[in-house]
């Protein structure tokens, strides 16, 4: 055994991190892996199967905080010498398990070792939904080493096999194939296989009380859709289209779906709207919508794109952030040509012209980065991404790129990529050189508007959209809501003037009808009736929109717009909800033997049995009236140290508001 000292090792330090996977290649992960909620503790064994590509004194695991012990190498089956945090806290900062030995080259080892972690609160959430446990996990961003020993350089794959113990009450979702279910007095142990490398980060698992619905794909893949029991009257709108966009992008990628399956489970308090775990979608439950809900606010893209970047980022994974738009702009690009083949060619024009929006005014307020630059925006990497796909697309064709894509799939399929590794395909298949594309395209700074809208003219619907025009009021104004133009332009029409809004235009679409109740605050005695009867659409925005504005403008009837709206929740979040008891609170007569019920019940909304989404809406409302209570203040304090950074921020903000 070769020993090195703690001076030439800290010496060293920076020189092993780099090389690490020069010399070592980790190719299997098996985690046996259990949980203590009360302490919100993660405990088990680990085995790393890995090869050594040249003779090393030294290896080292990410293992953020944590203990471990019972350390056993094979083939010599004796403990290596390692420097860790072991059972003293801090003892090495570095949050690294350092095993020194000879390893030579090519041979194979396993190093197995338990280990336990306390308090985890990071990158594994233990949440509370409907008084009972619910774990989840978020890696990218937070690092899996935060509750599971591996290795965080994302150029390391590694199969990982997870069996985890928990509640057999409760179901327990991972990445890959669940191979087997063993039952024990009071707990289970589910066993997932995952068969194919990925990077640390995409490893994940959720624990809760769940239901399924399973369908397959043409090609044969399960797809497994999780909901929560009382949740399943949603399911329906919730996965709509689901195995059409799976079907869709098998057949656009032209490389078959490379998992043993494809998993969505939405979780409460969720960090973004989705992540793309390798074969497991976690996604944020307050895109489990019912009908009504999904005219607005729908679970589509975002599965999409998540979908899509099981090629995009699983199969395929950037080397480092300067190459993120290989995954994102590529998702986003992708999941917008699955929502062209569902809602048709002016919607993905739409959605373009959209995003170019957005990119303009980051551009105009001197935001605009290169593709290639790791600090760049989201806006930039997704959606600057999307269209320099697009306008590639359109240069070189659409057998070129797609036999591009297909093949730069294919050639780098469980590695990592690099730009030039793409582009070098999409030459070869268009026999272009598209040297000067790269520099306009990814790596300038500026975002070409003019190009852009070049392409964006191509659609009819996109040239008819910029031709009308009611800035300037003219006579034609007046006919465009009953005329056959598209349900934007009309909209656009409306928030340019809404003088143009009389009795036919409420005749339109429920999106103009939206408009309207957006646009027009100010109601007349003439539009009364017809505003009132926004109150019945399917649509939970125009409903809530419509109520405040009509409660406002109308007080001698706002016992009745009350009555109206009265069991109507809204969103997730209970939008409308919240803001009907908030009304509810302050109409001077209404129910006065129900306020202190309307009052306690919208208190109790600010809660953590809640989601975020609906604590926020409560904490808005009850500051608005003033009415922020010693509970709601204490409940406040609680979501200062909330693991969702958005909230967190939101509710130090109003916590200085209110000690002002």
């Amino acid at each position: 055994m070769n020993y090195r000292c703690l001076i030439f090792f800290l010496f060293n330090l920076s020189l092993c991190f780099s090389q690490q996977t020069d010399y070592v290649d980790f190719k299997k992960l098996n985690a046996d892996i259990s949980f203590d909620t009360s302490q919100n503790k993660v405990y088990g064994e680990v085995k790393f199967t890995f090869e050594i590509l040249n003779r090393t004194d030294s290896i080292f695991i990410d293992a953020v905080g944590m203990r471990y012990r019972g350390i056993r190498m094979i083939p010599k089956n004796k403990k290596a010498d390692f420097i860790g945090r072991g059972y003293v806290p801090n003892q090495f900062k570095n949050n690294k398990i350092w095993f020194y030995y000879d390893f030579k080259k090519g041979q194979k080892y396993e190093l197995r070792f338990f280990y336990f972690k306390n308090d985890v609160n990071k990158a594994l959430y233990f949440i509370e939904k409907n008084e009972e446990p619910q774990i989840w996990t978020q890696g990218q961003g937070k690092y899996t080493s935060n509750w599971l020993p591996s290795i965080d350089d994302m150029n390391d794959k590694i199969e990982f096999d997870l069996s985890i113990t928990f509640d057999k009450d409760y179901e327990v979702i991972a990445n890959g194939k669940l191979t087997d279910k063993k039952l024990n007095e009071s707990t289970a142990t589910w066993h997932y296989d995952m068969k194919k490398p990925m990077s640390s980060y995409l490893v994940a698992l959720a624990i809760g009380k769940y239901d399924k619905k399973v369908e397959y794909s043409k090609s044969g893949i399960p797809l497994e859709m999780y909901y929560y029991p009382e949740d399943s009257l949603k399911v329906e709108p919730t996965y709509r289209y689901t195995k059409q966009m799976f079907d869709f992008l098998e057949e656009k990628i032209g490389v078959p779906y490379p998992w043993q399956n494809y998993k969505m489970v939405p979780v409460k308090d969720f960090l973004y709207a989705g992540m793309e775990n390798t074969s497991l979608n976690i996604y944020s439950d307050s895109f489990v919508v019912d009908s009504i809900a999904f005219v607005d606010k729908n679970f589509v893209n975002i599965n999409a794109h998540e979908l899509a970047h099981q090629w995009f980022g699983d199969l395929v994974t950037e080397t480092s952030g300067t190459h993120h738009w290989l995954q994102e702009g590529f998702a986003t690009y992708y999941a917008l040509l699955a929502e062209k083949d569902i809602f048709g060619e002016d919607y993905y024009y739409w959605r373009l012209y959209e995003y170019a929006q957005e990119l303009l005014e980051q551009d105009k307020a001197g935001g605009s980065t290169s593709l290639l630059d790791p600090k760049s925006s989201s806006v930039t990497f997704y959606k600057k991404g999307a269209w320099v796909l697009h306008m590639l697309r359109e240069k070189v064709g659409n057998s070129a790129f797609k036999e591009g894509v297909k093949n730069y799939l294919l050639k780098h399929q469980f590695k990592n990529v690099e730009t030039d590794d793409f582009i070098s395909e999409v030459e070869k298949a268009s026999d272009e050189d598209l040297g000067e594309f790269v520099k306009v395209w990814l790596k300038d700074k500026a975002f070409i508007y003019d190009k852009v809208m070049e392409s964006l003219k191509r659609s009819t619907f996109i040239q008819e959209y910029l031709m009308t025009d009611c800035e300037a009021e003219s006579s034609k104004c007046n006919d465009y809501l009953s005329s056959w133009m598209s349900d934007e332009a009309k909209s656009k029409v409306i928030f340019q003037n809404e003088k143009i809004i009389n009795k036919l235009a409420f005749k339109n679409t429920l999106k103009v009808r939206q408009s309207i109740a957006q646009r027009l605050t100010d109601i007349s005695i003439e539009l009364k009736t017809d505003y009132e009867s926004l109150l019945k659409d399917k649509s939970y925005i125009t409903i809530e929109t419509a109520l405040f504005n009509l409660w406002k403008n109308f007080p001698e009837d706002r016992e009745k717009y009350l009555n109206q709206t009265k069991d109507i929740v809204g969103f997730n979040d209970k939008s409308i909800r919240t803001l009907w008891l908030t009304l509810a609170l302050i109409t001077e007569k209404y129910e006065p033997n129900k306020k202190s019920q309307y009052f306690d019940e919208l208190t109790d909304y600010t809660s953590s049995k809640y989601g975020f989404e609906v604590r926020q809406n409560a904490f808005q409302y009850l500051n608005q009236i003033k009415a922020c209570n010693t509970t709601c203040k204490e409940n406040l304090k609680q979501a200062t140290t909330h693991h969702n950074w958005r909230f967190k921020k939101f509710a130090k903000h109003l916590t200085e508001q209110l000690e002002k």
